[in-house]
């Protein structure tokens, strides 16, 4: 092709980019609040509307109206293809899912006799049963008696009181792991039981009597079976324990929980915390009326996301993380919108967290802080993922002379959370002991907290930009972990984003916001991976179902808008963006936005503990494909140019 023609036909596209990346942004400005931040849906699977239903028959107070749009959207998400409910869009059945969801649809009033509920009868008993079930859906069935105590691990309170050098204690597990497990510490120990006002249960489950199942355990290692027999001593034990040791102990736990009930975003500010929190404070003999529980309670209506005819329970909200994200869009795709952009940053630097020392600072105590959390107040738990992105944000943005002081406290927190590997996770340093994995209340696999690949790319690529020698050392160290975690494919484990396409493409543009050289070997091998699993129609799609089977990275489903751009954006950072490919791959983008100016958002995005729980942040196909685009457009305007 000729210069002319080349040239006329990067104008064309100039003016469909032009089109599109219009739409989009005022599709997000349109969903800017009043103070400057965005805060999109973030949808989980079925568990957690089951679990308001189950709290609900627990607590003995039944909102019928909200009952009856909870259960609609519980049956809506039924699957048509194995009868039970799965963990993300068109995924393979899940039994303990399943479970929660007949209980809760059975406890709304759904007869057993109906079809769906039939259904769902076969596909749970073929699975094993309701005894098959994770240990978090035990002990919410050993709450409604429904199995015995033996059936869930011995989780005492006196665990509380056990010093920081003993095997387990909290500050071992992740944040996530400790807010949910403190609060079931005390419901466990007081065997608290729910009020179940209709006395329902789900004998119909279990392929022999709950009573009469030997194996709730199902233990693979030695290690294990090691775990299983202290576990068993320890019920043996536990009569023996002195009263004023329980007493201590319950006291220990509960200050623990009040210290960080977290005002109306509830403790740790994610659901499962904040059910088992305002369930044991109740037990604990708090009124209700009592403002840490009109808190509690305040905090789980506000993550209900109701509508006309159904409604659903969000696991937390996202709006650090979506206003980060929101504000890289808008300037990477046009004219600054100094306003909108000035509202955001305000917003955002409001929310930085200077003076909590959280939980963190057990490992680092002379570390002042100057992160950010992850939703609107989490201070006892920010978030390394989103401290690096919007101290990234803010200092690449024309505004960032006015928002020094907090892009400083930023490094320094940052810098002092850096793991002894070189890798960053996303609340904890050094959280790696995996042994804790094989204890009985671990069997999801997801108590611990380590560096992962997307975290640390995140923090290289907003360190790496301020090319600052006194932060070599930390870059040296970080870059070692990154290139020690790629696959032999060239590919980055996603932890935080559904999944290889997510860990390989955030790791590329951080080596390029951090100026590492994008022609050696290992960076182009990661761009030539991304390349290799594009697909016909020029997009991008990778299944959830990755996690289970890695050998299937980046395959698996339709394209997505979110996969799509994530993609392109690697391979742009990569040194691609004159190619064919990242040229198909604009193309699907364009073709495929809506009339409103977003993208189709059905498929789940992310991860919240792989092979457990998934989530749909729908913002992401909003802002990141305005961001792909963006930066395509700026590169090509620059290639015309050149011309």
């Amino acid at each position: 092709m000729n210069s002319t023609l080349l040239l006329a036909s990067e104008n064309d596209l100039n003016k469909g980019l032009s089109r599109v990346i219009g739409r989009a942004r005022t599709a997000l400005l349109e969903r800017q609040e009043q103070d400057g931040h965005w805060c999109f849906e973030l949808e989980a699977d079925c568990t957690i509307p089951s679990e308001y239903i189950l709290m609900m028959h627990y607590l003995g107070n039944i909102d019928h109206d909200l009952q009856v749009k909870l259960s609609q959207y519980i049956r809506r998400h039924q699957s048509a293809t194995h009868g039970g409910w799965p963990l993300f869009t068109d995924g393979h059945f899940d039994l303990s899912c399943s479970i929660k969801a007949y209980y809760a649809l059975k406890l709304a009033g759904d007869d057993i006799q109906a079809k769906h509920m039939e259904r769902a009868r076969q596909a749970i008993l073929a699975a094993g049963g309701a005894a098959c079930a994770n240990v978090f859906t035990r002990i919410t069935l050993y709450l409604f008696r429904q199995i015995p105590l033996r059936a869930i691990p011995f989780i005492p309170v006196e665990i509380v009181l056990l010093p920081q050098w003993f095997p387990f204690h909290l500050s071992k597990v992740s944040y996530w792991s400790r807010t949910v497990m403190v609060p079931l510490f005390i419901l466990c120990s007081l065997r608290a039981q729910a009020r179940n006002p209709f006395q329902i249960a789900i004998t119909e489950l279990f392929t022999v009597p709950a009573d009469e199942e030997k194996d709730y355990f199902k233990i693979r290692t030695p290690l294990g079976t090691f775990f299983l027999i202290l576990d068993r001593i320890g019920r043996k034990l536990e009569p023996w324990v002195p009263t004023f040791i329980r007493k201590r102990a319950l006291r220990r736990a509960c200050e623990w929980i009040c210290e960080r009930l977290n005002d109306e975003s509830g403790l740790g500010a994610i659901f499962p915390a904040m059910v088992n929190a305002y369930e044991a404070l109740l037990l604990l003999g708090f009124d209700p009326a009592h403002p840490y529980c009109q808190n509690a309670r305040l905090a789980l209506k506000k993550l209900l996301v109701i509508r006309e005819d159904e409604a659903y329970c969000q696991p937390c909200v996202s709006p650090i993380w979506d206003t980060a994200f929101a504000m890289l869009a808008l300037e990477s795709s046009g004219p600054a919108g100094a306003l909108s952009l000035r509202k955001a940053a305000d917003w955002l630097k409001q929310k930085q967290i200077t003076t909590q020392r959280g939980d963190w600072a057990l490992r680092r105590p002379s570390l002042p802080p100057g992160g950010w959390a992850f939703q609107y107040a989490n201070a006892h738990y920010p978030d390394l993922d989103d401290t690096a992105v919007v101290a990234w944000v803010l200092e690449r943005s024309h505004l960032r002379a006015e928002y020094l002081d907090a892009i400083e406290k930023a490094i320094i927190w940052t810098v002092g959370m850096q793991s002894k590997n070189g890798g960053f996770a996303s609340f904890d340093v050094d959280n790696t002991h995996t042994y804790l994995n094989e204890i009985p209340f671990a069997d999801h696999g997801a108590l611990l907290d380590p560096p992962t690949s997307d975290v640390s790319g995140h923090v290289l690529g907003f360190l790496g930009r301020l090319v600052r020698p006194e932060l070599q050392h930390v870059l040296d160290r970080c870059l070692a972990y990154l290139r020690s975690e790629q696959e032999p494919n060239g590919s980055w484990f996603g932890r935080w984003g559904t999944n290889y396409i997510y860990g390989t493409a955030h790791v590329l543009i951080a080596l390029e916001e951090a100026d590492i050289d994008i022609g050696e070997d290992w960076v182009q091998r990661a761009a030539q991976w991304l390349i290799s699993v594009q697909r016909e129609d020029g997009g991008w799609g990778e299944s959830n179902d990755t996690y289970f089977h890695p050998e299937r990275a980046g395959h698996g489903i339709n394209s997505t808008a979110f996969q799509t751009a994530w993609a392109l954006l690697g391979l742009m950072a990569a040194g691609h963006a004159q190619s064919p490919v990242v040229r198909r791959g604009v193309k699907y983008l364009l073709e495929t936005q809506q009339s409103d100016g977003t993208w189709n958002d059905e498929y789940f995005t992310a991860p919240g503990f792989p092979r457990v729980f998934y989530l749909n942040y729908h913002g992401y196909s909003l802002y990141f494909p305005l961001w792909a685009l963006g930066c395509y457009q700026s590169k090509l305007n620059k290639q015309v140019e050149l011309t």
